[in-house]
């Protein structure tokens, strides 16, 4: 059973919401976060990324960082620009784009339901990433950006949210620069915040799709309070972790393109060659080509693009080989360029498809490299490769829309 449990939220006033809610802090250089609180004071980057009010060059992981994130949430609480409910409650965020909406329930989950495997993960961690966000957690007591977790569609769940969402205003409702359309509602009928906790307590496993690092931090905070806290009965709110859960069918996985910033020693002429044997060469195409069909790649070099698709022998139905990323690392990046490990190798880049074709080009023109588009991972195989125990290649999955920071906050 899967525990999931309301909160007394911390959130932005009404009219503050839009300046305020900021992307994920890892999705920004520092100087790029920098430039995005100069230019919205409010936004949530000054917490999550508390270097941007420090003088440039300050060490974004020196401890004076953590303690400016604590300090300027507690001022924005202060002054009125976070209000907290008095009652816990679960809120429902829904993120439209492109006309497509995803609708997930904003709760805490257990820290044990993540030891004990019932919230299921399909990524390895970095250990100095995981070191940054368990810092801040840790210093500001607060976990100020939520996990993005996903279930397989339950009818009735669906139901109660839907009944919500047409039947009450919203609490936030309004469209970012991206123009996506973010909308929350809050949920604080003790009958039916019962049911949804009931709902959820049917359901044998909860995955990560996004977020494998605050969610490791997340636990590991909550684990060091607990030794601190020799008489904890479990039920404290570090025991429980900010989430957003939503259907698995109404989640879109874009692909993580790869560029390679050299060839290896080889020409482009010589690479198509070595690669013959596993896959077919198509014709050059008249433009830049992103596949249709699992098994596919685009290959792009020096203005010329290609499509190359796996043969028979290089298909697996295993969970992870069979993967597109698994076939071009195995068969392609390893052997014929040389990235032997790219979580580590400084020659291998991955750009999100969100970013465009025209931005894989422009990062093998001014490298000389090679790039690579893919067929992006389906959220079946995330969920078959999570619950046969596997982990995925790094950089498997680019989920969109990306969930706000500062529009919920978790304090214990």
């Amino acid at each position: 059973m899967s525990i999931i449990r309301p909160f007394k939220g911390i959130r932005p006033q009404k009219e503050l919401a839009a300046s305020i809610a900021a992307l994920p802090y890892d999705v920004y250089t520092s100087e790029e976060a920098r430039t995005v609180v100069q230019a919205e004071p409010r936004s949530f980057l000054k917490i999550d990324r508390a270097e941007t009010l420090l003088p440039p060059g300050t060490d974004m992981y020196a401890h004076l960082v953590y303690e400016t994130a604590r300090d300027t949430l507690n001022e924005m609480i202060r002054d009125g620009s976070f209000v907290q409910d008095d009652t816990s409650c679960y809120y429902i965020y829904a993120l439209t784009m492109n006309e497509r909406t995803q609708t997930g329930l904003v709760g805490c989950a257990s820290i044990d339901d993540y030891m004990n495997g019932v919230i299921l993960r399909h990524e390895n961690t970095l250990e100095a990433k995981e070191l940054d966000r368990i810092r801040h957690i840790d210093v500001c007591s607060a976990q100020t950006g939520p996990i993005f977790l996903t279930h397989r569609p339950d009818s009735a769940l669906r139901l109660i949210l839907d009944q919500i969402k047409h039947q009450e205003n919203p609490l936030y409702d309004f469209t970012g620069s991206d123009g996506i359309r973010h909308q929350v509602w809050k949920i604080s009928f003790p009958d039916t915040i019962r049911h949804i906790s009931d709902l959820y307590a049917q359901m044998p496993k909860l995955y990560i799709a996004d977020g494998h690092h605050r969610a490791a931090s997340a636990v590991k905070v909550g684990l060091k309070r607990r030794n601190a806290d020799p008489g904890f009965t479990g039920s404290e709110e570090y025991n429980f972790f900010l989430s957003v859960l939503f259907p698995s069918d109404e989640l879109k996985i874009y692909s993580y393109d790869r560029v390679v910033t050299d060839m290896n020693r080889c020409t482009f002429a010589s690479f198509l060659d070595k690669i013959k044997d596993g896959f077919e060469i198509g014709e050059t195409m008249p433009g830049p080509y992103r596949p249709v069909n699992k098994g596919e790649f685009g290959v792009y070099s020096d203005g010329t693009w290609y499509r190359i698709k796996a043969k028979t022998q290089l298909l697996s139905d295993h969970p992870v080989r069979g993967l597109d990323v698994s076939i071009l690392q195995e068969y392609i990046l390893a052997p014929v360029l040389g990235i032997r490990d790219p979580k580590t190798d400084s020659r291998i880049r991955f750009i999100g498809e969100i970013k465009g074709l025209t931005a894989l080009e422009r990062a093998a023109d001014i490298s000389g490299g090679i790039a690579f588009s893919m067929y992006p991972t389906s959220m079946e195989e995330l969920l078959r490769i999570a619950d046969a125990g596997m982990l995925m290649p790094p950089k498997s999955t680019w989920f969109e829309p990306k969930l706000r920071s500062g529009l919920f906050i978790h304090r214990f």
